[in-house]
């Protein structure tokens, strides 16, 4: 215990969950077991709430990247002692840096990006809700709605290869008035469209003879969507807006001989139809994505505010140093604090930056060695995700400031074998200081090199570097419409690795993944709540309790 910290004293020993790390999917099974009565142990090392999810100040945001370059690779293989009790032993914790390759930079003084506090910078952006996602409705039964204000991102657009930036048409209206596509492509693009809906309504009047025909057959269903579209004669231009700007594709589906991830036809209406079906649900949403005030950090914390209501204990600043584990059944039963308190428990769950140690390791305990095999953990590494903020004078589109740009593979060059997805966010969402705006870009990468050079060059097609003596001047070039590009001020650029744990006996949390949305993560967070609680309803609403939808505005 570090003697130079004063920690407090939790009165209560004993818990039904204790949570390591505030992260969303953390933060969301936490408030789920309040809700359902259970007493919850909330727990993070850090000194602010939303772990990799987490939105924070620029120095900060700075300091958390420099922090991960010192986490030690430590080795506990002679940590292992006898606990107090004849019970248990004390299983020292592994921790993993999961984020790598950093590359900080800065064209301007330090005096043009202050204050500070005026930033707010996700960890794992860029990110937006669908507004008919599942996550809309979760935050409508938690409650965590009334923690939450959201605003509409603009508009959508795709990159094309010869550097125009095309708008995505979200409706019949966006469609016909939309200048870039020809009236064939618009008539194209509309049959498509109603295909689409006509299949989904057929399905939902199952039974209905009238209605078969007009359903996708289960053979173009499981076929690759790119497939299908090549079936519906569509041109590149459209076929290249629906995959990769609505469907979101991150690889290559144009060739399928290099392509390990093609997106099958049934997954690429049901993303189309989930598209179309988030224009115009909300009242304060004009477009089909949404984006939270002061950043993505905020959903966490709403869903922690639940949890407090119903009576979760909060800790920051309290690392877990090591776990409990019971003797006779192999199974973690405790954690210990960097207080030296131990807490106990029936179930636990940790964020993915924890490994626990493997059974080659507790096998130094003799009376362990035979009983150890299925209680061990390693964290599972998916893939990579390379990531950039960058902060600018000016928009990438002059009359928008919150706005989504999707780059599809080899719209930029020959290498750039995946999608990259960017989002720009201006000081009306209260990110950045007013003059300025923030842009995330994101790409799926097997290796850190394949993901900076992509980033790197989409950053080169959108903005002009600015010189420390030139730090307040506007831009000077301008891109193939004419348009002056926005001064790049400050640049960071680094490698998260998807990684999650794997336990018969502690239940680990997702990184976040390179999607855009957070559909995958809360279907995998729910499911994770499920399996714990397989009697107990996700978020029990009681009469008095009852959440007024208030027409699905998230005002």
């Amino acid at each position: 215990m570090d003697e130079n910290v004063s920690y407090p004293f939790i009165d209560t020993s004993s818990f039904d969950l204790i949570v390591v790390g505030t992260g969303l999917p953390e933060s969301v099974i936490a408030s789920a077991a309040s809700a359902a009565g259970k007493s919850v142990l909330h727990l993070d090392a850090n000194p602010f709430y939303g772990s990799h999810f987490s939105s924070l100040p620029l120095d900060s945001f700075t300091s958390f990247l420099q922090s991960q370059q010192n986490i030690p690779q430590k080795e506990y293989s002679s940590s292992i002692e006898n606990y107090s009790q004849s019970d248990c032993v004390v299983v020292g914790l592994e921790s993993r840096c999961l984020y790598s390759n950093f590359e900080i930079s800065s064209h301007v003084s330090p005096e043009s990006l202050e204050p500070s506090r005026k930033f707010s910078l996700d960890i794992s952006g860029p990110r937006v809700l669908f507004c008919a996602d599942p996550a809309v409705d979760l935050l409508l039964k938690s409650g965590a709605s009334h923690h939450i204000e959201f605003k509409s991102i603009d508009a959508s657009f795709i990159y094309t290869g010869d550097g125009r930036l095309l708008a995505v048409p979200d409706s019949r209206a966006a469609i016909f008035k939309d200048r870039s596509l020809g009236l064939t492509e618009k008539n194209q693009l509309m049959r498509f469209f109603k295909l689409v809906q006509e299949h989904f309504e057929s399905v939902a009047a199952d039974g209905d003879r009238k209605e078969e025909k007009r359903r996708i057959s289960e053979e173009d269903l499981e076929s690759p969507f790119i497939e299908f579209l090549n079936k519906q004669r569509l041109p590149p231009k459209i076929k290249s807006i629906i995959l990769y700007a609505i469907v979101m594709a991150d690889c290559d589906q144009d060739h399928p001989e290099i392509s390990e991830n093609l997106v099958k036809t049934k997954d690429g209406i049901e993303k189309l139809a989930l598209y179309h079906s988030s224009v115009g649900r909300l009242a304060n949403a004009s477009g089909a994505f949404i984006y939270p005030i002061y950043g993505q950090g905020e959903l966490p914390q709403a869903f922690c505010r639940c949890a407090a209501v119903k009576g979760a204990l909060y800790v920051l600043r309290m690392p877990v140093t090591a776990l409990l584990l019971d003797k006779e059944s192999s199974h973690y039963k405790g954690v210990r604090l960097a207080s030296g308190q131990e807490m106990f428990f029936h179930h636990l769950v940790v964020d993915p930056s924890y490994v626990v140690p493997s059974s080659s390791i507790l096998s130094l305990t003799v009376d362990l060695q035979q009983k150890s095999a299925h209680g061990s953990s390693l964290a599972v590494v998916k893939g990579k995700v390379a990531r950039a903020i960058c902060v600018t004078r000016g928009s990438v589109k002059p009359d928008l400031s919150n706005l989504l740009l999707v780059f599809p593979p080899r719209s930029l060059n020959s290498k750039q074998v995946k999608s990259i997805r960017a989002l720009q966010l201006g000081s009306n969402l209260a990110v950045c200081p007013s003059g300025l705006f923030l842009l995330y870009l994101s790409t799926v990468c097997d290796d850190a090199i394949q993901g900076k050079e992509s980033l790197h060059a989409a950053m080169d097609a959108l903005f002009t570097p600015v010189s420390e003596d030139n730090d307040s001047t506007s831009v000077v070039s301008k891109d193939m419409e004419g348009q002056t590009k926005p001064s790049l001020l400050w640049s960071a650029m680094y490698i998260q690795e998807m990684a999650m744990g794997s336990s018969d006996t502690i239940s680990f949390c997702c990184m976040p993944d390179g999607n855009l949305d957070y559909c995958d993560l809360l279907k995998s967070t729910v499911e994770l709540f499920r399996e714990m609680y397989p009697m107990e309803e996700l978020f029990p609403q009681t009469t008095a309790e009852k959440i007024e939808d208030d027409g699905d505005s998230l005002d």
